[in-house]
């Protein structure tokens, strides 16, 4: 008898069945020698706790069957529980289908230690940064009232200075039209009082001559009574008056602003949190006609648009149909292609030093740089376009966020004054995720940047620890809805995907992917791989 197998043998390695148990995954329920400990690590759709053999917790315990009393060392997978011998001989599960009781224990603490997985790192996240957002909202809420009551305070302002000015006006009006009455009846006055000083006069010159008895001086009198009996003319004054109109308050409130009305409903979610697929598929293979291939983005659930290694960017439907070609105005080969926020393409000309956007064919030159030389580029969900550029000199590299040709926000140092990024012309592909953080892959620092909106570094990226030290080689990289983010990892012939927090999740590696460069996702994220070499587009279902 072979000693391995021998009941006096020491324990041997699960996966080799050769060496030396030297290890053990509690995990798993694997015994392990130190050569097979990396290779069962390699399975990155599993989660593994490897401890020496010595130091490895009990295992579990076979369950008590309810019926009999004895341990169960079968599951039924039938009747969904566990059975002993006895009920095995009762005959009751005959032609049932049996597993080792344990075994099953094995898959459903596997399942649900991927639930437990799920819930930590990204359903309470979810719930995590809704409440987040529901705490900034309640935050905001005082200050939100305050302006919409100072606005209604300065209406009011603005009707109290302007009814102030109507009454000033008004009474302003009223002491110029009393001063014109007054210098009326002032002007008739003194009138009347010049006539009345000369019929005082012609008064006291008839007694005089009544009193004298002197012919002569009634022969010289010259009656003025004539004169007198035409009094002046009377001064007419038509008094002002004030006719108030009526208040009409329903007339003032409207005129005066309305506040609309608070609402408050529920509506369902458009978010939902999906889960990575244990198994890969592979949905459609198109060929561009390219030599070589480097970048894809996505125009809608249908279209994609390519661009490889000459002048010509091209438009795919998902038939592998060509819609549309667009060559450069410059005739050069462009660097990188996007799709704005209104479905334009967009590319990076580094001959020219331009950003130009195609619209209805015509291409339009949106940003021309001096010093410096554009080369990858996305749209951001505001609408602005993040480009990466190198100095001409190739000493500086930095990350420029464009508001159609409106320079807003550079990025380009750390806290401590360190660049963020090499300065090589080598690829820099560039994405924004959900989360605003602005993601870039900067194959000749082999490393991923992750900064957020503000552009303060968040974390970097350097590859999984099972891949060899110093081959990860980012090339595209991309976002999709749960703000995961995948790499195009060229050398080693897969994609990374991370969560937003740079925590590896897993690879695709099993498409037969080779020289993977630009990727993109669409809508319903389904990912979308241009590998260099081959020419082609392969769309993969990874959630």
């Amino acid at each position: 008898m072979d000693p391995r197998y021998s009941a006096q043998d020491i324990l041997r390695c699960d996966l080799c069945v050769t060496d030396v148990v030297q290890s053990h995954c509690e995990f798993c329920h694997v015994n392990l020698c130190n050569a097979c400990v990396g290779q069962h690590l390699s399975d990155s759709t599993k989660n593994h706790r490897v401890v020496p053999y010595a130091e490895r917790t009990a295992g579990p315990n076979n369950p008590k069957c309810s019926k009999h009393s004895k341990n169960c060392e079968l599951y039924c997978e039938q009747c969904d529980l566990p059975v002993c011998s006895m009920c095995i001989s009762s005959g009751k599960h005959k032609g049932h289908h049996l597993s080792d009781v344990l075994q099953d224990l094995s898959y459903k603490i596997e399942d649900l230690e991927k639930e437990l997985k799920e819930l930590e790192t990204r359903i309470r996240p979810k719930y995590d940064e809704i409440a987040t957002g529901i705490k900034t909202k309640k935050d905001n809420l005082e200050t939100y009232y305050r302006i919409l009551s100072t606005a209604i305070t300065k209406q009011g302002e603005d009707w109290h200075r302007e009814i102030n000015i109507i009454v000033n006006k008004q009474k302003s009006e009223i002491d110029e039209m009393k001063i014109k009455h007054l210098a009326a009846l002032n002007k008739q006055e003194k009138e009347i009082l010049q006539i009345t000083a000369k019929v005082n006069q012609c008064i006291l010159d008839l007694k005089k001559i009544l009193d004298s008895n002197e012919v002569s001086l009634d022969s010289a009198y010259k009656s003025r009574n004539t004169e007198f009996r035409r009094l002046p003319p009377e001064v007419i004054v038509s008094l002002p008056s004030f006719s108030p109109h009526q208040i009409n308050t329903e007339q003032i409130h409207q005129m005066f602003g309305s506040l609309s009305a608070l609402s408050i409903t529920t509506e369902e979610c458009r978010y939902t949190i999906k889960s990575l697929l244990d198994e890969l598929e592979l949905i459609t293979i198109l060929g561009t006609g390219y030599e070589f291939l480097y970048s894809v983005t996505s125009l809608s659930d249908e279209e994609i648009w390519t661009r490889g290694v000459d002048k010509t960017m091209k438009l795919y439907n998902l038939k592998g149909k060509l819609l549309k070609s667009i060559k450069t105005k410059s005739g050069s080969k462009p660097c990188d292609i996007t799709v704005s926020r209104s479905g334009d393409l967009v590319y990076t000309d580094p001959d020219t030093r331009t950003v130009n956007i195609v619209k209805n064919k015509q291409i339009q030159e949106v940003i021309r740089l001096e010093g410096w030389i554009p080369y990858y580029i996305c749209s951001t969900f505001s609408g602005d376009l993040l480009v990466t550029m190198d100095s001409e000199d190739k000493e500086q590299s930095k990350v420029v966020r464009y508001s159609g040709s409106t320079m807003k926000q550079t990025i380009q140092f750390d806290s401590v004054g360190k660049p963020l990024y090499s300065s090589n012309i080598y690829a820099k592909y560039i994405s924004e995720n959900r989360n605003l953080d602005i993601c870039v892959a900067d194959n000749e620092a082999r490393a991923v940047v992750v900064v957020n909106q503000a552009g303060k570094l968040r974390f970097r990226y350097t590859g999984h620890p099972s891949t060899t030290t110093g081959s990860f080689s980012p090339r595209g990289i991309t976002t999709d809805s749960q703000s995961q983010i995948l790499i195009a990892d060229w050398d080693n012939h897969c994609i990374h995907i991370l969560d937003q927090d740079g925590q590896f999740l897993r690879y695709i590696d099993n498409c037969d992917l080779q020289l993977p460069w630009g990727i993109c996702v669409d809508t319903r994220d389904n990912l979308f791989v241009a590998e260099y070499n081959s020419g082609k587009v392969k769309k993969i279902r990874y959630m």
